[in-house]
């Protein structure tokens, strides 16, 4: 068998070196049009800020590690120009020399993988104007900052690695900005536990420039200034542009394969294209969600490898499936970590589930261990069903051990409740005996048995302020001073049941506390003594963090220049 793969970093490569594996005798040719194989694009921000020094680092295997190895005929700087599947072809440029010539296969695999978004926006081709998807981007852009010192960059987009980037650069001394369309950076959290992240960057010195569209750019001296609709212009010396990708499927479109969302290649469950022998993984594929089983682009390195070990094993007779992909993800900020998997709550709207949500505020650690932080975590389940949907966690430690945890049992199909009965390792420099995800499904348990009855942050605000109902804050007297929502009153949790009398039973009563904790047991008190009560799911730091971000969004521009 001969074997032609075009692309050869995460999808691309794993499908090497399994077929290898699985036949010894099989012929393996990878086309590679840069000059890198096997490297880890999620490690070029941290090139660029000097954590990795050695770009060596970032390549995972090399052309001539993949021949004595493997013996797989790795051709770098070699681009795939065309498809001919009547005659079982490709063409080929070699961009060294410029020779050109076909080569034949049995079968192809196509790892193209996905091309940075550059917007025919007015002087996107300026020389202080960057991309940053390869290992020679990240290059150009390391010798640009240490040979110009530009001292300041515009970063165009808030997904990953425009925030991964926005981190390393600042920390080299650089004044950074981002500029984002939509009103919240990293659209798989939702916009209230967006606003955890918004905070720490804003806390960093990092200018949040939200709701703003990039116009064009402009040549100011050794300075672009970067032009925004409705809004003055930025300047800065630099700009990089990361609005997102594109699936990389021209290709593709010219040898007649079907295509789908953004024009990506369609692919069944085991990585066939449309057209017969050709197999094609990674970011350009459509994909089925793994919660809402639409179609779905999802450009992360852990299933792009999962999905070229499933295309080597249908290659070689086998029949491995791919069983969707949830969209596992998690970022670094300065000394924050936010993390998310399955879908968000806005996904679940428009997906058309009936969903339910909660929130709590834990511990990463036993609190009676030195050095604790408390993450903030959000649940999404079906409302009848209790199937786990999705998850979001914002805080410090102890993070991404827990959204591993929620993204198996998501995997595995567990019901919310089903979450408090998970035995997971304790130990008080780790975690509580309650682990945070237990608490969850406690939490979910007391929703689903009537315990627990909840209000949620956009109820809240609407809430009158006139009499007609109780708003009560259950915090301590300092904490109150220190802030509370307009119209709550104070009762500390330990006086409540001194001061019932203080409080009608003949209209509703809304409970808060810091996160949640405090609120719950108000609540369990008073409707024991016959009033109908409501939590606050999330608590005042929810709502203080939800605040403090719509604040700051106001103020980052001149008054009547919102959008």
């Amino acid at each position: 068998m001969k074997l032609v793969i075009v692309g050869g970093v995460a999808g691309g490569a794993t499908a090497a070196a399994r077929v290898r594996r699985l036949d010894e005798r099989a012929d393996i040719i990878v086309f590679e049009r840069s000059g890198h194989v096997s490297y880890a694009n999620c490690g070029l921000p941290y090139y660029i800020g000097g954590i990795i020094e050695d770009p060596a680092e970032l390549s995972l295997q090399t052309p001539e590690s993949f021949r004595e190895r493997f013996g797989i005929d790795m051709r770098v700087r070699h681009e795939v120009t065309a498809i001919h599947p009547e005659r079982k072809c490709v063409s080929v440029r070699n961009l060294e020399n410029g020779e050109e010539f076909e080569e034949s296969y049995d079968k192809l695999l196509l790892s193209p993988g996905a091309r940075p978004a550059r917007p025919a926006l007015p002087g996107v081709e300026l020389a202080r104007v960057f991309t940053l998807r390869t290992v020679e981007d990240s290059l150009k852009i390391r010798e640009f900052v240490r040979r110009e010192k530009p001292g300041s960059v515009v970063l165009a987009g808030g997904g990953f690695i425009s925030l991964e980037l926005a981190e390393n650069l600042r920390e080299l001394g650089m004044e950074v900005s981002i500029v984002q369309r939509p009103m919240q950076l990293l659209n798989p959290l939702d916009p209230e536990m967006a606003s955890f992240v918004h905070g720490k960057l804003r806390q960093k010195g990092i200018r949040l420039h939200l709701g703003a569209a990039v116009e064009g750019f402009e040549e100011s001296g050794d300075k672009l200034r970067v032009l925004l609709k409705d809004r003055e212009p930025l300047e800065a010396g630099m700009v990089i542009l990361a609005i997102g990708v594109s699936p990389d499927t021209a290709l593709a479109a010219q040898a007649g394969l079907e295509l789908g969302i953004k024009g990506s290649i369609v692919v069944n469950d085991r990585m066939e294209s449309s057209l017969p022998d050709i197999y094609a993984v990674g970011d350009a594929v459509q994909v089925r969600h793994f919660i809402t089983g639409q179609d779905a682009l999802i450009s992360l390195a852990g299933p792009a490898n999962k999905q070229g070990r499933i295309a080597a094993d249908n290659i070689c007779g086998g029949d491995s499936r791919y069983k969707g992909s949830m969209g596992a993800s998690v970022i670094k900020l300065f000394d924050m970590t936010a993390a998310s998997t399955g879908i968000n709550e806005q996904a679940a709207r428009r997906a058309g589930i009936d969903c339910d949500k909660l929130f709590l505020s834990p511990a990463n650690h036993a609190g009676y261990y030195p050095g604790g932080s408390v993450m903030t975590m959000k649940l999404l389940f079906e409302r009848e069903s209790l199937r786990l949907l999705g998850a979001q966690i914002v805080g410090y430690e102890g993070v991404d051990k827990r959204i591993d945890v929620l993204s198996a049992a998501i995997g595995a199909g567990l019901r919310a409740t089903e979450l408090k009965d998970l035995e997971l390792a304790y130990a008080p420099p780790f975690s509580s005996a309650k682990d945070p995800v237990n608490m969850a499904g406690l939490m979910a348990d007391n929703l689903a048995g009537g315990l627990l009855r909840q209000f949620h942050l956009d109820e809240l605000e609407a809430l009158p302020r006139d009499g007609s109902v109780t708003l009560l804050d259950t915090r301590s007297p300092g904490e109150y001073a220190r802030g509370h929502v307009e119209g709550f009153i104070n009762i500390p949790l330990d006086a409540l049941r001194e001061r019932l009398g203080e409080l009608p039973k003949d209209r509703r009563t809304y409970v808060m506390c810091q996160s949640g904790l405090r609120s719950y047991i108000a609540c369990r008190i008073l409707s024991q003594n016959g009033y109908d009560c409501l939590n606050f799911s999330g608590g005042y730091r929810l709502w203080a963090s939800v605040h403090s971000d719509r604040l700051a969004a106001r103020n980052a521009f001149p008054c009547g220049m919102e959008k």
